[in-house]
């Protein structure tokens, strides 16, 4: 049979096909100039692939939507106080991101965060051990780690789902919660002893204003000089590299996001008295958030890992460990969710069995965040960055309604919410995605 004749109208399908193709490509890879680079990034946008837009239209609508409602919402005081209460919900999310790259579920970071924050604030007290306040959190985060690599081991090695896994261990460390704590309350907000007030201002505590201006100086300076360099670097030797123009935006974006929260910060939030200054748990979740970053996108094992949650077979196929990653991701997670324990237990002070019990829902929390961030359910996409922007909106939404003094099982309902329209883009943004290919 003869070739059927090219006709214009697959002439047109031709040279359609291009765009589509590059809507697969990261834009830095085609890019030359912001405008190139703003474009395939559009295009990526209409194909499906949102990125952190969805969570970050979120953020403003929240915020604009409470101040309507509350003239307080967007006062310093009220804004420091939302950083603060969100740093939890920030740093669990960001330990569940881990899991959720390989397509798995970690249902104890909440138990985990629980039993870290047990375990730092009774080995400190004089009445007891009277462990000095690093020896405790190194312990804290040693346990958590522990716990982390038994429930890896028992997924990636004997392949029991991680929902099973992790449900048992929620169970077994709400028991053994209680059992350390032993019936009674531990609290660490006697500023007579130096180990229990160094755990109450990890959470609590502030920094010198002009100790701020300097720290802020610092990160943009060395941060993004480090990006600069790292990014010309990469042009000279010929390999994909985001525009200079487009270097020189994200650095100038983040040093006006850090002016204006230092500002923020700054600002004297007491009703009497003066209380200013950054809170150390600020620069506490940008070391997690850098440190896992760094782990994810700029290592082997964060590609692994990406790839294991993308097509495990493939991997397997060019001799990747699955089962050493796996385990690993369970590890990261479960030691992450420690540091958010040390965190919960200087917020809260007094730590009671009821804490353990009301750490469940921790847990809902941190993958509602995670998702809402912009990681997907299904594994293989998504960034540690997406889990501190869906923090930001799950601590808005409770910090809003509770100014509005909404009753908590209403704003249960409207976090639940939030959660189903994020698991809805990212089903329908993957299945936009299955048609296109």
């Amino acid at each position: 049979m003869p070739d059927r004749p090219v006709t214009a109208g697959a002439a047109v399908d031709e040279t359609a096909a291009p765009p589509v193709a590059d809507a697969e490509i990261p834009p830095e890879l085609i890019a030359d100039s912001l405008g190139q680079y703003l474009r395939a990034w559009w295009l990526r946008v209409r194909s499906g692939d949102s990125g952190v837009l969805p969570v970050v239209l979120a953020i403003v609508v929240v915020a604009v939507a409470f101040q309507i409602l509350d003239s307080k919402f967007l006062s310093p005081r009220n804004l420091v106080n939302l950083i603060e209460q969100s740093a939890v919900y920030m740093v669990l999310a960001m330990a569940e991101i881990f899991p959720l790259l390989l397509g798995e579920i970690d249902l104890s970071v909440g138990l985990v965060m629980a039993l870290s924050a047990v375990v730092a604030a009774d080995l400190v007290q004089p009445s007891g051990l009277g462990w000095p306040w690093w020896v405790a959190i190194v312990a804290a985060l040693v346990v958590s780690a522990g716990v982390g690599a038994i429930q890896g081991t028992l997924v990636a090695r004997l392949r029991m789902p991680s929902f099973i896994v992790t449900l048992g261990g929620l169970l077994v460390l709400e028991g053994v919660g209680i059992i350390v704590l032993h019936g009674s309350l531990v609290g660490i907000g006697n500023a007579r002893f130096t180990n229990e007030r160094v755990l109450y201002d990890i959470f609590w505590g502030r920094m010198d204003p002009l100790v701020g201006w300097i720290l802020l100086a610092a990160l943009i300076g060395v941060g993004g000089g480090l990006a600069w360099l790292r990014d010309a670097r990469r042009r000279r030797e010929g390999l994909a590299a985001p525009p200079p123009s487009l270097t020189a935006l994200k650095i100038l974006i983040a040093a006006v996001a850090g002016i204006a929260v230092v500002l923020v910060c700054n600002t004297n939030r007491a009703h009497a008295g003066i209380i200013k200054g950054v809170p150390y748990i600020i620069p506490i979740v940008l070391v997690v958030l850098a440190g896992s970053t760094f782990l994810l996108q700029r290592t082997r094992f964060g590609r692994y890992v990406y790839a294991i949650g993308g097509n495990p077979e493939a991997p397997r196929r060019a001799g990747v460990s699955l089962a050493a990653v796996r385990t690993w991701a369970f590890v990261l997670a479960a030691l992450i969710s420690g540091i958010a324990g040390i965190l919960f237990a200087s917020w809260q002070v007094s730590l009671t069995t009821n804490i353990i019990k009301t750490a469940n829902s921790y847990v809902l929390l941190a993958v509602a965040a995670a998702v809402i961030g912009g990681t997907s359910l299904f594994g293989g996409r998504g960034r540690i960055i997406h889990g501190v922007l869906g923090g930001l909106v799950i601590g808005g939404i409770y910090n809003g309604l509770y100014l509005l003094e909404v009753s908590s099982e209403w704003i249960d309902v409207v976090v639940a919410g939030v959660l189903l329209a994020a698991a809805v883009i990212d089903v329908l943004s993957r299945r936009g995605s299955r048609v296109r290919t």
